[in-house]
């Protein structure tokens, strides 16, 4: 009987309750610098802002000699790139992968920590024709290498789209698309051979908006997911709580269906663009890429790895350090930028715990507010739990009260809402409301109205931990937030009665 009752009391609430790391030890955050930026920051004051965000590790997409100079006696360790127009030179010609090496490589050792060669970038996807060319190319650059005794400091690669992964879910069913295994089979045997690993650039955001609705944005996002909303693999049992995770294993198992299972993998690119056109990319915002990248941050540095390898490194590149505003194609396309060109932080990472990276993280503030379009029934139900059950002070609300104005569901939910999260100290899973609520890094306080986890003012943060009511609060006053609607308040009445004979 307990147990009936426990199932139904769920069922109504609201909230439902032998690779190793590339490089060997921990796993690092790494930013690509690119250049199509109208007023290109000079090479000091792009070093400059590297030291000042703790930055030590960046991959260019050439070998700009005034950079590399710039960043000699740093220390922060550099990927250097040869440029798609570059490989069929190098790719036919070992004299000519000689002399890339020695002038964008040699000329700056040790001065400047080149620690890694991305020879060309998504080649078989962006450059078929010249793919057969590839694996030449790695071994004249590595052998050159080899010749200055450059081979174990430097590790040579190739970055991948991980569009050449098909069947990428369930990750165990992954394959290389069959067509380019010609090429991918001596690659795989090169990286084996040099000790080198597989270079992948991973994009939720794409795969989010390509999927049609069948990607939950939470599930790109690396937000909390509950049990019952993790994607799981039937072939191994194995839960998947994020897009990244999900790709990155699919490529392991890709490795695995050519006899390839002892190369690591280095994400040599993720991000999430700021902003894009408002009908097609509605979900390229400050708020989403300030989670997905404040996320990945914080699962990258935790040294998670992938449920297929737990515990084993995925050191990952952010795209990108500034925003490009030269770059064609969709609005997005100029809004991957962590910065603007001035130094400027477009958006605050939120990253305690993380370490010492990204400096211009301070306060690690969060907020819950309602969803965009949120159906206005299901805002009212959840409004009612909040100051219901949610035992929320909702007093705030109450006409002549600060947060009365804008009378209105969507107002009154966003504060009910982010009272709840601020209360529960934003545990994962506290701010879904049955999926009408968000976490966004604005404030949503407004005139006088200090939302809960808010520095207000005077700088005086409000603390949510105060904000739950005696438990005499009485389920009467929900009427008092009752918006046209919504057939919450029976709902509530049966999880009381429910949690009544449960106890007893």
């Amino acid at each position: 009987m307990a147990l009936l009752l426990l199932l139904l009391l769920m069922h109504f609430l609201v909230l439902p309750l032998s690779v190793s790391a590339a490089g060997g030890g921990d796993a690092y955050i790494g930013v690509n610098i690119g250049t199509d930026v109208s007023e290109m920051p000079s090479p000091k004051e792009i070093v400059a802002l590297l030291k000042a965000q703790g930055i030590q590790h960046v991959r260019l997409y050439d070998a700009d000699q005034s950079l590399l100079l710039a960043l000699a006696n740093t220390g922060i360790r550099v990927a250097v790139s040869v440029p798609n127009d570059q490989l069929l030179g190098i790719g036919q010609s070992n004299a000519t992968a000689a002399k890339w090496v020695s002038r964008n490589v040699i000329a700056h050792v040790p001065a400047t920590n080149i620690t890694s060669i991305a020879v060309g970038s998504e080649i078989l996807t962006t450059l078929p024709n010249a793919a057969p060319l590839i694996v030449s190319a790695l071994t004249f650059i590595h052998s050159a290498l080899v010749a200055a005794n450059l081979d174990q400091q430097i590790k040579v690669s190739t970055p991948h789209s991980s569009s050449i992964i098909l069947d990428s879910f369930p990750p165990s069913q992954a394959f290389f698309n069959r067509t380019w295994n010609p090429v991918m089979v001596p690659l795989l045997k090169f990286l084996q051979s040099t000790g080198s690993y597989l270079m992948l650039n991973v994009y939720p955001y794409y795969d989010y908006q390509q999927s049609n609705g069948v990607i939950p944005l939470d599930y790109a996002l690396f937000r909390p997911l509950p049990p019952n909303k993790e994607a799981v693999d039937p072939n191994t049992l194995l839960h998947y709580t994020n897009v990244f995770d999900a790709v990155v294993d699919a490529a392991y198992f890709a490795m695995s269906d050519l006899n390839f299972t002892n190369i690591p993998i280095v994400v040599t690119e993720s991000g999430w663009p700021s902003k894009g056109d408002s009908s097609s990319e509605p979900d390229a915002t400050v708020d989403n890429a300030n989670t997905y990248n404040s996320n990945l941050i914080r699962h990258v540095l935790n040294n998670t790895g992938t449920p297929k390898h737990p515990g084993i490194a995925v050191s990952t590149y952010i795209y990108e350090l500034y925003n490009e505003d030269l770059r064609t194609g969709p609005t997005s396309e100029k809004y991957w930028g962590l910065f603007y060109a001035n130094g400027e932080p477009v958006y605050t990472l939120h990253l305690t715990g993380a370490g010492t990276i990204f400096a211009n993280d301070t306060t690690n503030q969060t907020f819950c507010v309602t969803k965009s379009n949120a159906d206005a029934k299901m805002l009212q139900a959840a409004l009612d739990w909040a100051c219901g059950p949610g035992k929320v002070d909702c007093s705030p609300l109450l006409q002549g009260q600060p947060c009365y104005e804008p009378d209105n569901v969507v107002s009154h939910a966003t504060y009910a809402f982010n009272a709840y999260y601020q209360k529960m100290a934003k545990s994962p899973g506290t701010c879904d409301f049955k999926g009408v609520a968000t976490i966004t890094t604005t404030d949503p306080s407004h005139g006088s109205c200090i939302f809960p986890g808010s520095f207000g003012k005077k700088g005086s943060k409000i603390n949510g931990t105060l904000l739950a009511p005696s438990n005499s609060t009485s389920s009467g006053c929900l009427s008092q937030y009752h918006y046209n609607g919504g057939s919450f308040t029976s709902s509530v009445i049966l999880v009381a009665l429910l949690l009544n004979v449960f106890v007893m």
